[in-house]
């Protein structure tokens, strides 16, 4: 095939547009801080006693 000439805009184009990459900055740090907010209430729930007991009664001895 011949190759394709001109002034068409690749894939990567829309990095140069300064109002995209803005906005997906803005996207980002909103994630990043839900995710940070996510990871600070999170609590580990205790192990359940009964489902341990009855996997291996030897320990609980």
């Amino acid at each position: 095939k011949p190759q394709k000439k001109g002034n068409k805009p690749g894939p990567a184009y829309a990095y140069n547009v300064k109002k995209l990459r803005d906005q997906e900055m803005r996207v980002a740090e909103q994630a990043q801080k839900s995710y940070e907010r996510f990871v600070e209430t999170w609590r580990p729930r205790p192990p359940d006693k009964k489902a341990r007991g009855r996997l291996n009664p030897a320990r609980l001895e």
